[in-house]
Order: structure tokens, then sequence, then C-alpha cells
């Protein structure tokens, strides 16, 4: 799950310190300590809980400076939470529904995926179910206003296209539509709905028998996806299956268990649990997988955490299929989300997971540890390039179902490594991509060709489109009045790769996902490594 990383206020060690200290009192200083004079004393009888809350109502009544008493008292929750490990934490009402939204599986509003193009917000595609599908709003359309306020030219955010086209399901938004061949604007009013967010990001067969399926999140509507997802490449005559779970965050323990089962034969263990106050949980597979005799393999990274870390961890450790790519996060914790009363939450470690040899993958924490410099340490010790570097407990040894030695204390270790590509790599090719000028060239490119482009089709134009010398001449033009200075070494050596990023992102502007992972897979390091496995 993404966790929001809290910002600690200096002030919170002082105030947890005056609030669980021993008796506290209460007076002024005039002209040094030696005239301090007690006049007030809390109550001794008080709890912990009950110190903290007195001396929050002290500082709002007695305090130097005026303070938001609500503000103060969500740091020092989240203070209190963040010190017992990484992953308990608050969240306000406000970062509550932001948290939550994903994970429900839909938000209400108008349905569209946008982005902000030249201060306009510009519609990549309608989300498909939603009401502006229903409406005929169209790819390529520019939104430049809504009831009347004007979207335009106005430096918009992201913010502002959430507060003016999101709102309560059934209730109405009139916008106002720039649409390329039409001279003048239009207005129509799209009744919000309920809008999928989808955990499947795309479902296809990469050649005649070989499925390839990319979840993206773990949420309440994961399981009928994947489901739909498998019975889908079943039908197109599937004979193995690629499972893509890199960057894969986690989310619904449930959703995970669900998933692996569709693998497992009955009674395998998925995963278990346990806590202090929870006792041990055991989860074990069903009857009713649809996928228990497919060749797998499972493609991981150090982006898959969580419940993506449990189906990785319930395959591999039954041996059921090949583990590929480099170590996961090392996310072993379980949450349980607690309401309070005014609608903000506790997430509360209350267990551990464990794989089914045993494993608690979870990395370590706490003093001295930096946590969130993890990644970087693992670039330093190259890790994300050579097997030989990966840093295992190797105290933590556990055995897989045929006795294959596992470890743990530190995510998943894949079975068969693939290094970060880094072969056509170069600081230029990072300046295209990460200032997001070979991102803004391509949706121009696909903005002026979108009605050739949309009458080829995505099959026609993955294998007949060609990224010319021509049209990579315009990005690098393109990319040097943005201030990227052309590096001519570089250049030649990433050429191969800017040519087929450029083409699957003119892909992704006219079709989305489903023309977008045909291309990128077919220069996908991991996917090309998993597809030769399991033709062995």
């Amino acid at each position: 799950m993404q966790e929001r990383r809290p910002t600690f206020s200096l002030l919170m060690p002082f105030l947890l310190a005056l609030a669980l200290g021993a008796g506290l009192a209460i007076g002024y200083f005039s002209g040094g300590p030696r005239n301090f004079s007690a006049v007030a004393m809390f109550d001794h009888r008080a709890t912990p809980s009950e110190k903290i809350g007195q001396v929050i109502d002290l500082i709002e009544r007695d305090y130097v400076d005026s303070v938001q008493k609500d503000r103060l008292t969500d740091e020092v929750i989240q203070d209190l939470l963040q010190r017992l490990d990484p992953h308990s934490y608050y969240l306000s009402t406000a970062d509550l529904r932001a948290a939550v939204e994903p994970l429900e599986g839909s938000f209400e509003g108008i349905g569209v995926e946008f982005t902000i193009q030249r201060d306009t917000i510009v519609v990549i595609a309608p989300v498909e179910g939603g009401p502006s599908a229903a409406l005929g709003v169209l790819a390529g359309d520019r939104i430049i206003s809504a009831n009347g306020k004007n979207l335009a030219g106005v430096g918009v955010t992201n913010e502002d296209v959430m507060a003016n086209l999101r709102g309560e399901s059934g209730s109405s938004v009139k916008i106002g539509l720039l649409r390329n061949g039409k001279k003048k604007p239009f207005e129509v009013v799209v009744k919000r709905g309920k809008v999928p967010i989808n955990s499947v990001a795309v479902a296809l067969m990469t050649d005649k028998e070989t499925g390839y399926i990319k979840v993206v999140r773990f949420a309440k509507t994961t399981t009928e996806e994947f489901a739909d997802a498998a019975e889908k490449l079943l039908a197109l005559g599937m004979k193995r299956l690629v499972l893509d779970l890199r960057g894969n965050g986690g989310g619904y323990l449930e959703a995970a268990i669900h998933m692996a089962d569709e693998f497992l034969q009955k009674d395998a263990t998925i995963v278990y649990t346990e806590g202090r106050n929870h006792p041990r949980q055991t989860d074990r597979a069903t009857s009713m997988g649809v996928l228990e005799n497919i060749p797998l393999a499972v493609l991981i990274d150090e982006g898959s955490a969580s419940a993506s870390e449990i189906v990785a961890g319930a395959i591999q450790d039954n041996d059921r299929g090949m583990i590929i790519g480099r170590r996961t996060f090392g996310k072993g914790l379980v949450q349980e989300h607690r309401q309070l009363p005014d609608s903000s939450a506790v997430r509360l470690t209350t267990a551990r997971y464990y794989t089914p040899s045993g494993r608690s993958i979870q990395k370590p924490y706490g003093e001295g540890i930096d946590y969130e410099e993890d990644y970087a340490g693992r670039i330093e010790h190259g890790e994300l390039l050579s097997a030989d570097s990966i840093k295992v407990d190797s105290a933590q040894t556990f055995t897989t179902k045929s006795g294959r030695t596992v470890f743990g204390g530190g995510g998943i270790v894949p079975d068969v490594f693939v290094p970060a590509d880094t072969a056509e790599g170069s600081g230029y090719l990072s300046e295209l991509v990460f200032t997001g000028t070979l991102t803004q060239f391509a949706f121009d490119h696909a903005d002026r060709k979108r009605q050739s482009l949309e009458a080829m089709g995505p099959t026609a134009f993955r294998s007949t489109f060609t990224i010319s010398d021509a049209l990579l001449g315009e990005l690098v033009a393109h990319a040097t009045g943005q201030g990227i200075v052309l590096r001519p070494n570089d250049y030649q050596r990433s050429k191969r790769i800017i040519a087929q990023r450029l083409k699957s992102a003119i892909a992704r502007n006219i079709w989305g996902n489903e023309g977008y992972y045909p291309i990128a897979l077919e220069a996908d390091s991991l996917f090309e490594v998993a597809v030769d496995r399991m033709s062995q």
C-alpha cells in the first residue's frame, strides 16, 4: 500500500516528554528559575492518554502564540504511531479519502483520464463505463471550463481539476469543450457518477500462447478483475502466463489471497498472519483456481510490496512458478484500519504475515536504520545490477515445498535475477524522460495525427509504424528548445530506446494501455527473460 510519510514537528519529542513525564508543575518565571512558583498541578491520577490531552489543552489556553489545536493533535498522534514502526500511521479526513479511493475501485466524478498540456486540460481517454464516455467526450478534447469557471490559460493544476470536476454521484457539471475540427467551443452537461479505478492495467496475448496481465494495485475489485482477465486470455488460447507485479505497492490482503488461490492446488498454504494479540491464522487455497495448471512467471522489482510480496512468496514457496526480476521492497507487516469519530483514521500494525515456508520478509527498521533510504542503499551496493550484491540474512533460511533454500528478513529474492537495464541508458535519455519532454512531444504528435492514427488501429500501428530519423530529429529540436542540450554520443547510444519509448508513448495517447503495453514489452528485458524461460 502506498503510504504517506508524515512531516515531523521538532516540537513532538518535547510534547511527548512533557505528556508522559511524572507530576508536572505549571507556574510563571519572573526574574529567573529561583522565582518559579507552582500555581497549578496536573491530576496525578491521569492516565498517559489523559496527560497528552491535558498538555494540548494547556498549550491552547496559555501558550504565548496562537496554535491550531486540531493540527497539533494530529501531529502528536502521527508521531506516536511513527515511533512504533514505519507503516503505522494516522490519516486525516482529507488524507483518508485520497488513500482509500484507489482501493475502493471507484470514485465519483465525470470519468476522464486527463493530462495538463500547455496550461490546458486535455482528455487522454474517457474512462470506459464512466459518465463522459456515455456522452461522447472524446480523446483529444480540451476541457476549458466547468460551470462557467475558466480552466484554460490560468495556471490550472491537478488540484483545480479535482476540485471542479469531481463531486457527489448524481450531481451535474457543465463542462466547456474545444475539439479539433470544430471551430467553436461547445458545452455538455455531465451527470457525475461512479468512475471505475482499475486494478488490472492490461490483459493481452503477446503471441498465440503467451498471456500477459499487469496488476497495479490490490483493491476491492481486484479479485473480480483478475478472474475476468484470466478467463478472457484462456478463451484466446493462453497456454502460459506472465503476471507483472512490478511497481505494485500492495493493498488489501484478501485480494492477494484470492489471486494466489487462482494458481495453487487445494489446501496449499498461501500465507499466515500472527501478532501479539492476534492468534495465528492460516489462509489456504481452495479448489476454485482456474489457473492451477498454467505455466507461470511472476515479474517483481524493488517497487513490489506488501500484497504483491504475498502473491510472489506463495508462488515461490509452493514451487508453483518462476519469480523473475529484482528483490522486492520488504513489507511484511499487516495494518488494520480503525475509523475515528471525526472520519479520520488510524492504520495500526497488528500482525506480521509469513510466507508458506515461515518467512517474514519485513526488512529491518528501527533506531539507527534509515528505512526510507533502503533503495538508495541498493543502488550504492550494486544490487540492481548484480545478483551477488543482494543482501540476505543468511541466518534466516527456509525451504520451499521442493526443498530449495529461500531467505527471510528483507523482501522476496527472485529465482531468476534480471538487472536493471542500463546498456542503452544515458544522461540525455534521462533528461528527455524525467523532464516530461518526450511525453509532451509524443502527445503533440499524436494529437496532430489523431484521425489517421485511429484509422490505422493499434495492431497495424504496432507492426507498420516506424519512428523515422526525421521524427527523431523533430524530437531533438523540440528538446533543444526546452533547454536540453544534445549530447551526440548519448543520443547514438540511446537512439533505439528513445525511438521505442516515443512509439509506445504515441500509442498510449491514442489507445491507452491497450496500445502502450504491446509496444513497451518489445524492449522489456524482464518480460523477454520470462518468455524465454517458459519456452525452454
